[in-house]
């Protein structure tokens, strides 16, 4: 029988949910920081802590698709994060709001790996790449929706306006999912890899190691904003609406990083280049919002920090698995697994820190030798 196609409008919703999540909670930072009398560090943590409980998450869920089916672990995925989202509502403690955040991101984690298989399952060749182009554009604007959303939360409501909108998002993907989610797992389902093999060869591969660091650094160097921003803007005493509007800068800046990666692969540049540049790009950007954290300029080298990330992100992760053709599913939640926890690390000693310019230049001085690594390995493979 054939499998089951998957809506992109539903898929396109269940992949943004989880990034919109992150940085719609961003803008209340401040808010939970006075309401629950904790400093900015603490305030960090709810974030940087999200994704850990986010790694484990996107291991369990991605083989929970691959034993009981794509449909019951989205369903079930998602329960888990209304719970966690509903639990935040209600906190009184800040210890509680912790364990509330680790719920709703070990639920959250389902929109990404669940989502990413069905996909996978219901679309080949021409079809899988639109698709996919589809959620690349749609994944560009989430940050900006999800920070715009939290700010208007934020003012009129507080953080627990943002707690509240969140249940409601788990609800109505949740009605949606149970109307309209097909079950794409193939009729003729083969076991999946073994997991603890598949995962002792990832960590002996050099490789996976060098990918999983790399896009972990990327990462760290955005969501660092996301998590030391806020505070900036305070300290500058900038009105808060204006971290908002920055949402905008950070959506152009992966806009202007995909377009310029488009532009690239069709003049044959190839994957190692790419990624190369968006490090020098990276650390450009770093430098100069370092030389201008004490006024609102820092917003425009920001944006080069953005567009590197655009580069280098899709690049990065299309590559890493080629060794891995026959287990894609397990190797892909197993990399997850290993660059979320790198990030959250990384965001745990971004928020000790409280310096938004020396964490993004830490994270770009680490990322060139590993992106130049990869290119003259790859230009010595072509030379022989």
């Amino acid at each position: 029988m054939k499998n089951q196609r998957i809506g992109l409008a539903l898929a396109v919703a269940l992949l943004m949910f989880p990034q919109i999540g992150e940085t719609i909670y961003s803008p209340a930072l401040t808010h939970i920081a006075q309401g629950f009398a904790v400093d900015a560090e603490q305030a960090g943590k709810t974030l940087s802590w999200f994704f850990f409980a986010f790694a484990i998450g996107v291991v369990f869920w991605g083989r929970t698709c691959d034993l009981f089916g794509r449909r019951p672990t989205m369903l079930a995925g998602l329960l888990v994060y209304g719970a966690g989202s509903v639990l935040a509502l209600y906190c009184q403690r800040f210890e509680w709001l912790l364990f509330a955040r680790l719920v709703t991101a070990f639920g959250a984690s389902v929109g990404s790996v669940g989502t990413q298989t069905m996909l996978r399952d219901g679309y080949q060749g021409e079809t899988l790449a639109h698709a996919f182009a589809l959620v690349g554009i749609a994944l560009a604007l989430s940050p900006a929706i999800g920070m715009a959303t939290g700010t208007i939360l934020t003012q009129q409501w507080g953080y627990s306006g943002v707690f509240a909108f969140l249940a409601l998002v788990a609800l109505v993907l949740l009605i949606w999912c149970a109307l309209g989610l097909p079950e794409t797992r193939p009729t003729q389902h083969r076991s999946p890899p073994p997991l603890l093999a598949t995962l002792l060869s990832m960590l002996r591969d050099l490789s996976i190691w060098r990918s999983a660091l790399l896009v972990a650094l990327f990462n760290v160097s955005v969501f660092s904003y996301y998590q030391l921003a806020p505070f900036l803007f305070q300290r500058l005493d900038l009105p808060a609406r204006w971290y908002g509007y920055s949402s905008l800068v950070l959506a152009l800046g992966v806009g202007l990083g995909n377009g310029l990666n488009k532009r690239m692969t069709q003049r044959g540049l190839g994957v190692p280049v790419r990624v190369f540049l968006a490090t020098v790009i990276g650390l450009i950007g770093a430098a100069l919002v370092t030389a201008l954290d004490t006024s609102i300029w820092f917003l425009l080298p920001m944006l080069l920090v953005v567009i590197a990330f655009g580069l280098a992100i899709p690049n990065i992760l299309a590559s890493a698995l080629n060794a891995y053709a026959d287990r894609r599913g397990t190797a892909g939640a197993l990399l997850g697994l290993l660059y979320y926890l790198l990030i959250a690390g990384g965001l745990v000693l971004a928020g000790r820190s409280q310096d938004l310019g020396r964490v993004l230049l830490c994270c770009a001085l680490l990322a060139l030798p590993l992106a130049a690594s990869a290119f003259l390995s790859r230009s010595a493979v072509t030379i022989r």
